[in-house]
């Protein structure tokens, strides 16, 4: 059956008038992706058995007259840093190629509930550690508006399974604009949570301050519906929260948007500002009211501080993978201390071990005070510069990356350039807080990404304003 196009909801209705059954969708979804997928490379393992399964008790729902969820029988993906149970979970590298997951993540869980069909697992960064998704140890995904692009990274798979209609959605981790820039890479929407929403049990840490679950769909009523499904506090997950949120009356007339003045500078593509500007213009026509703000504080330093707090973080959480415990491990070594560092080194990536160095020198002795401690206090001069913004308006607005898609290969030689396309959604991990991208318009087949950034715990008033601007755009 044709998959083009689907959106959640189309697919209940479908599945309520019969118009196709759930296990016809998931067998089409996987022709499809056996079809077009070897091109794009969007997924690392796919679940068929499971999936399949799960479309078959949808099924028997059905015939049954049972009332089924809006995500019962939707087919979708899930980043493979994020375990499902049974199933193979590399986080894109070759220290875990052979490691089945024992458990399921909580969010996991919460999708089987739903009665999701779970295709497979997305192609990602090694560890999420990039923003082109060139980092995975197991190959290129490319993106699908261009095959000579990468799709963003580190959720590059997630975001072009969704974009190839290889899925309808897809879970992706948010650790510094990993959702977002990808969604606006791929041309789709990407929600990253305010940190504690969505559980991380289950989720392979890389700095766990920063790292937040959240959904990737071709549009806003998707998202949230799938972000409603999966959040909310988890006992295994001390950090989550119950999730109440603000759901406010809000219209356009009302609304008070912030433009930092740092956000709109040199270095933005020049096609990319003019279709943000227009963004706003829109905004403005339907009776919005555009201030600017300041945050200086973000725009100066929120990628030095957060390149020193992620990698501090994660050459933390890497250590774990010594060779020894589970993972890969070499079989020549002549001691344990050869069998660390050559596990270690065979195993990693450059951009891993580039990353575990830095974060292993920022907290060793006599050096702590300078870098960790200082970046930690910047985080929280960032964290005061969007508290201040917000005491004046309701949502801040900004580009979600600088530049339209790369070419595959352009930037791995410049890590620091490739550290740029982050600039403009680093600063949200850091401060905890929810943002969201989505399409602003076209150039050639790319799209646009429009950032939008909300108050912690108030999503459903970032949604609800995306809502409004897809039905102005």
């Amino acid at each position: 059956m044709e998959v083009k196009n689907l959106t959640i909801s189309k697919v209940h209705q479908g599945l309520i008038n019969k118009e196709f059954s759930a296990f016809e969708l998931a067998q089409g979804f996987f022709e499809k992706i056996q079809l077009k997928d070897p091109e794009i490379f969007s997924y690392l393992t796919l679940n068929k058995e499971q999936a399949l399964s799960q479309a078959k008790e949808v099924d028997e729902m059905i015939a049954k007259k049972e009332e089924i969820s809006l995500l019962a029988g939707v087919p979708c993906a899930v980043k493979d840093n994020i375990l499902l149970k049974d199933l193979r979970c590399t986080a894109g590298s070759k220290i875990l190629e052979n490691y089945i997951a024992p458990y399921d993540a909580t969010v996991v869980e919460k999708l089987k509930k739903e009665k999701a069909v779970i295709l497979g697992k997305t192609n990602m960064d090694e560890f999420a550690m990039g923003s082109s998704n060139e980092y995975s140890a197991f190959g290129v995904t490319k993106n699908p508006l261009d095959l000579e692009r990468v799709p963003g990274g580190s959720s590059g798979g997630s975001a072009a399974a969704v974009a190839g209609d290889l899925a309808i959605f897809s879970l992706g981790s948010d650790t510094g604009g990993s959702i977002r820039q990808p969604a606006s890479f791929c041309g789709i929407v990407g929600l990253k949570p305010t940190y504690g929403a969505v559980s991380r049990y289950g989720l392979i840490a890389m700095a766990s301050s920063l790292d937040q679950i959240g959904p990737l769909a071709k549009n806003i009523e998707d998202v949230e519906t799938v972000f409603n499904a999966i959040k909310g506090r988890d006992k295994m997950d001390s950090t989550s929260v119950d999730f109440l949120g603000r759901n406010e009356d809000l219209e356009l007339k009302d609304l008070v948007i912030g433009l930092p003045k740092e956000y709109f500078i040199k270095g933005v593509d020049r096609e990319v500002d003019k279709i943000i500007k227009e963004s706003i213009k829109k905004f403005e026509n339907q009776g919005a009211k555009i201030e600017e703000i300041s945050l200086p504080n973000c725009t100066d330093y929120s990628l030095a501080a957060y390149y020193i707090i992620m990698p501090s973080e994660a050459s933390s959480n890497l250590a774990r993978y010594d060779g020894i415990k589970y993972g890969f491990s070499v079989k020549d070594a002549k001691d344990l201390m050869e069998t660390y560092f050559n596990s270690r080194e065979q195993g990693f990536g450059e951009e891993v071990r580039r990353r575990i160095m830095l974060g292993a020198f920022a907290l060793s002795s006599g050096y702590y005070d300078a870098y960790y401690l200082r970046a930690q206090k910047v985080r929280t001069l960032i964290r005061e510069d969007f508290q201040k913004a917000f005491k004046k308006v309701k949502i801040i607005l900004t580009p979600t990356a600088p530049t339209l898609p790369f070419k595959i290969g352009e930037k791995t030689k410049d890590p620091l350039s490739m550290y740029l396309s982050d600039i403009f959604v680093t600063a949200v991990n850091l401060a905890g807080l929810p943002g969201i991208s989505l399409p602003a318009g076209s150039i050639g087949n790319f799209s646009v990404g429009l950032h939008l950034i909300g108050k912690p715990f108030e999503e459903k008033n970032l949604l609800k304003i995306g809502k409004i601007f897809e039905k102005i755009r």
